[in-house]
């Protein structure tokens, strides 16, 4: 298990009203619980940081961080309760267990969490309005995992099997799953799906895939894969071990070694949600607070990692990339 703090604060309750929190003066100090398995130095979380910092919230002066990062999945429902019994303001979930962790422990405290569909999930009634007590950034992951899907089929135009890494934890849903049966279309190309539930469990998969026949894999966002300091590495590393293809959610895994990507940044993704979490600390009720999705979205190729793994990629798929690695 990674290191983490817990911090517990004297006082104060978890169970004050919205209405009660936009009435409290400014000038005092806030505190915001964190619940997510993503670790504390990384690239996206520095991004919250710095943009909570940008708006006066300073951690160490006005702000006090109650919970932790690099939290393991099947601890965030006892870990949820504690942030929320420890007199927080707000409460930052991340991903779909995290957010539904963090609704069970409180109804009442603001959530504002990142998920790949938060409709979809159930996290929210609406993305105009949101309902509940939690709002936050909702990536689009349908209609992008299809878009990648084709992207795939584009730069292995011979592929006959595609394969979908997918996490257990985060199950797909129906109109994840059309989208991608929908981008294979008639083209003679079959969909198998592999999955795991722990970072043990990703190089098994990757190999399962490759055993069965898939020329390329589609990973599909999940918190053990999308951190290079999780289980991000190995499925770059495993895929390229194995000459397998790969496309992923976040245009930094292309960066990182992957051979493609196509989506939101992550970092701007992460300055997005601390843009929401600075809204609720001022007194904004998340009920009315619409669900954000990202505006920006790049593809962006590694000709360093097509080369290592033997592959030439399609010069017109090339030339429409936004970023190209050489």
């Amino acid at each position: 298990m990674k290191r983490r703090e817990f911090i517990t604060l004297v006082g104060g309750t978890a169970a004050l009203p919205l209405a009660a929190r936009a009435q409290q003066v400014a000038g005092r100090s806030y505190s915001l619980g964190v619940l997510t398995g993503v670790g504390r130095d990384t690239p996206h979380v520095g991004a919250m940081f710095d943009e909570l910092q940008r708006a006066g919230f300073v951690e160490g002066q006005n702000l006090v961080i109650i919970g932790g990062f690099g939290m393991r999945a099947d601890e965030f429902s006892q870990q949820a309760v504690r942030i929320a019994n420890s007199g927080i303001d707000a409460m930052y979930a991340g991903g779909d267990s995290g957010a539904r962790a963090a609704q069970a422990a409180t109804r009442t405290i603001p959530i504002v969490t990142i998920s790949e569909d938060m409709v979809a999930a159930g996290l929210v009634h609406s993305l105009a309005r949101p309902g509940g007590n939690t709002t936050g950034v909702s990536i689009l992951s349908s209609n992008l995992n299809g878009k990648r899907q084709e992207i795939m089929i584009e730069a292995v135009p011979t592929a006959r099997v595609i394969a979908v890494l997918a996490d257990a934890n985060i199950p797909i849903t129906p109109s994840q799953l059309r989208a991608l049966q929908d981008a294979m279309g008639h083209r003679g190309v079959d969909l198998v799906t592999y999955t795991f539930r722990t970072i043990d469990e990703i190089v098994p998969a990757i190999d399962a895939a490759k055993a069965a026949g898939a020329a390329a894999i589609n990973v599909l966002g999940s918190p053990l894969t999308s951190a290079l300091a999780a289980g991000g590495q190995r499925v770059i590393e495993r895929t390229t071990a194995l000459k397998l293809p790969s496309i992923y959610q976040f245009p930094e895994r292309a960066d990182e070694g992957g051979l493609i990507a196509y989506g939101p940044s992550r970092v701007e993704v992460w300055r997005q949600m601390a843009r929401m979490l600075v809204k609720v600390l001022r007194g904004a009720n998340p009920a009315d607070l619409p669900v954000e999705q990202p505006t920006r979205f790049e593809l962006v190729i590694n000709l360093r990692t097509a080369k290592a793994i033997g592959i030439e990629l399609p010069a017109t798929l090339v030339l429409r990339a936004d970023r190209v690695i050489e």
